[in-house]
Parts: C-alpha cells; structure tokens; sequence
C-alpha cells in the first residue's frame, strides 16, 4: 500500500490536483437559508475539514461544490470533470464482485490489460488484493468503503469529496480507515474535502478545518503537525479541544 496507483504513461505529465474558489455561495430551500454568502478558496493539493453542528449546511455546501445542489447565488470555480464524491453508504451493486465495482469508476476507453493492471494496483493500494473476486456481502464494513475508495481513485482524481465516509463504521475500523485515507492522499496529491461530525477525524486528516455556522464560516483553523499523525499527539488533541469549544459555545477560538 506504498506504492501510488498504477498510471497511464499518458497521465504522469498531467496535474493531480484541482483547486476549489466559492464566492458568496448561498443556497436556500424554500424559506430556509442554508448557505449564506460564504466564501471559500481551497489551494490544489490541500486537505480541508469541515464541520459544524447538524443542520449548520456541510453537506449542502459540499454537495453544491460537486453540482448535486443549485446555488441560490454567488459562484463555485471547480474542475467537476475531474472529481470524484464519496458518500457514507458504500453504494456497491451487489451483483458485482469487488473487482467489477472498482471497474466502474475507470474510463471506458481503457485497453482490457491496462484495466486489469490499474484494477489490481487500485485494490493493493487500498489493501484488497485479496478481495478481488469477493461479493459486496462478504465483506466487513471497513472493508465496503475500501471498495468505494478504489472505485473513486481508479479514475485519478484531482479532487475528492466525502462526506462522513466513516461515520458507520466501529471506532477501530475507523482510526484503521483514517491512516488509509491520509496515506492514499499523501501518495497521490489530490485535494481533498471532507465533512465530518468527528472532529478528531477533522484534526486528524486535514491541512486545515472549517467550522460552519449560520451558513458561513465562523472559524478557519490551520493544522500545522507534521504527517503522518498519530492519535493522541498532544497538538492535535489541543486544536481538537479548541474547535470542540467552539462548537459547545464554551468560548471562540484566538
């Protein structure tokens, strides 16, 4: 799981990341005014966190980004061709074996043996080599959103969006889902968007975490710790408190 995925000659020379620009996004259901001239500029190659407490527009605002949701006003500048969304629920056709479910995700105008070869690499990168030939239904789910992870890396993407990707799985499986993420990441350079209910998670990945409010940005909190992270390191945990302050409206974060 080292190893980044396996690439076409074609696509070494082509970047691997997206940036993301939103300014003044609001996005509004009837009445209600979810979103609320936020902005935001996401720098290519950078992990962004967001959280906030339920209702508060995560993953409205995550779904405008990707075109699932139609802004009210304001303007999103992002490259959706090139990206990819993960959602909590794996979503994998059980008809398929895991090595047909990643197939989906790859280009169509792939040669048959250049598949393989990127199907294979996929899976040993996300540690499913030995998966391959397995139905959706015999796998743990840890296991599941591995299989969702390859599916969205197969196709090289420059962005990747997820949305509590994590969140049904057992607080082991998770911290395991969590090095998985960062090491995938890091191999592969793509941005990376993640909503979250779990701010340790937040701390844990990101580059920097967002806290949403109100429809807009209330904090911006850089994660200045070297990777690969370890749970328990006492910065993290002391950034953790700080975010987790504000959301209990104990005090702002300086």
């Amino acid at each position: 799981m080292n190893n980044p995925v396996f690439r076409l000659d074609a696509d070494r020379a082509a970047p691997v990341s997206a940036p993301v620009s939103i300014r003044d996004l609001s996005v509004s259901f009837g009445a209600n005014l979810v979103l609320d001239r936020l902005s935001l500029d996401i720098a290519p190659g950078e992990f962004v966190a967001i959280v906030g407490r339920s209702g508060c527009g995560k993953s409205t605002l995550l779904r405008a980004i990707m075109g699932l949701v139609q802004p009210t006003g304001g303007t999103i500048d992002v490259d959706r061709g090139t990206a990819r969304l993960v959602f909590q629920e794996p979503r994998l056709l059980p008809w398929l074996s895991v090595r047909d479910n990643v197939a989906i995700g790859a280009s169509d105008a792939l040669a048959r043996t250049v598949l393989d070869a990127l199907i294979d690499a996929t899976l040993d990168e996300v540690g499913l080599a030995d998966k391959a030939g397995e139905w959706p239904a015999n796998l743990s789910g840890g296991q599941r959103q591995r299989v969702v992870l390859a599916r969205a890396l197969i196709s090289r993407p420059r962005l990747l969006a997820m949305d509590e990707p994590l969140g049904a799985l057992d607080a082991l499986t998770r911290i395991e889902m969590q090095a998985l993420v960062d090491t995938v990441r890091r191999n592969e350079g793509f941005t990376a968007l993640l909503v979250t209910h779990d701010v340790a998670e937040a701390v844990a990945l990101a580059d920097r975490v967002i806290v949403l409010e109100g429809g807009r940005i209330a904090v911006d909190v850089a994660i200045p710790v070297k990777r690969p992270r370890r749970h328990g390191d006492a910065a993290l945990a002391a950034i953790e408190g700080q975010i987790l302050d504000r959301l209990l409206r104990r005090q702002p974060i300086r």
